[in-house]
């Protein structure tokens, strides 16, 4: 397959990478009877790259991975020819919450854990959702998210993984609706090359950035690389939107039959400027349409 050197990405480090022409196709997927699963299920419905948790999403517990089950997880994926991966951690986790809170203390003892648990499986990407203030204000919560990734990066030096901030909805008190606003988190860290974004398209819309058009495309990849930068785009969810533009809900609709439409998926696979990027469906129906729409994305492109 042909190669080339992408002068955009990979490079938050100074060092140019050699990505494919096109960007990897995949899916969230359920790890039911074993890590290992999730890889063995998205090479059975066509994915490039798959996206997993390494425990629930909606618990504070998780089980220790023994050195068993990561060689069994690493095994099938040397075997599966899927070359990125990538975790989402815990729904519960809000590293932005206020200090000294028994939520603070949970969250950051279970990020350091979805760190480890992405070492232990040696993903790519640790996706994070940048949590929510609580009526704070934005200044004080990305005040208190930094804190906290600076503690948890201290506390876990030499992991590869990198953590991936999610773009949201800005719903609520959430951070990350806008591009600001995960520019500001990744410049104020001490160790910035640990982080990268993950830019879900369901999300952007709903926060107020249209790309349902090539023109509009365009103006919100401008407005991403002038505002945070290109070069920390690591990870990209596919997924169309149930709520109109603007919503500020977060609410994922099958790729083609959301309020973003087709042609937006058409302008985001062709983007030569996310060639090797995982393009991770979240769409709903998991077991039934994660195959008809990781398909769809691949048809689509050129």
């Amino acid at each position: 397959m042909t190669t080339q050197t992408s002068p955009l990405f990979g490079e938050a480090l100074g060092t140019p990478v050699t990505t494919l022409l096109k960007p990897l196709i995949g899916a969230h997927m359920s790890t039911a009877g074993g890590h290992h699963n999730g890889i063995l299920g998205g090479k059975a419905i066509g994915c490039e790259t798959v996206q997993i948790f390494t425990a629930s999403p909606r618990q504070w517990r998780a089980p220790t991975i023994s050195s068993e089950i990561s060689e069994v997880f690493k095994k099938t994926l040397a075997e599966s020819g899927i070359t990125k991966t990538v975790a989402h951690d815990s729904y519960l986790i809000n590293l932005a919450a206020e200090p000294g809170s028994e939520v603070l203390a949970k969250s950051r003892t279970a990020f350091r854990a979805e760190i480890e648990r992405a070492e232990a499986f040696g993903v790519n990407f640790l996706v994070s959702h940048p949590g929510a203030h609580g009526g704070a204000g934005e200044d004080v919560g990305i005040a208190r998210l930094i804190e906290s990734l600076d503690f948890i990066h201290a506390e876990t030096p030499g992991a590869k993984v990198r953590t991936a901030l999610e773009t949201t909805a800005g719903q609520g008190t959430y951070l990350g609706g806008r591009f600001e606003q995960l520019a500001r988190i990744i410049g104020g860290v001490k160790e910035p090359e640990r982080l990268a974004v993950c830019l879900d398209t369901c999300h952007i819309f709903a926060a107020g950035y249209d790309i349902r058009t090539p023109e509009t495309y365009a103006e919100t990849m401008r407005l991403f690389d002038e505002i945070i930068g290109l070069k920390w785009l690591q990870v990209l969810h596919a997924n169309d939107s149930l709520k109109a533009f603007g919503s500020h809900a977060d609410r994922h609709a099958h790729i083609g039959e959301g309020e973003i439409g087709l042609e937006a998926f058409r302008l985001l696979v062709n983007d030569p400027r996310l060639a090797g990027l995982p393009i991770i469906v979240e769409t709903p129906e998991s077991e039934t349409m994660h195959e008809v729409n990781v398909r769809r994305l691949r048809d689509l492109l050129v």
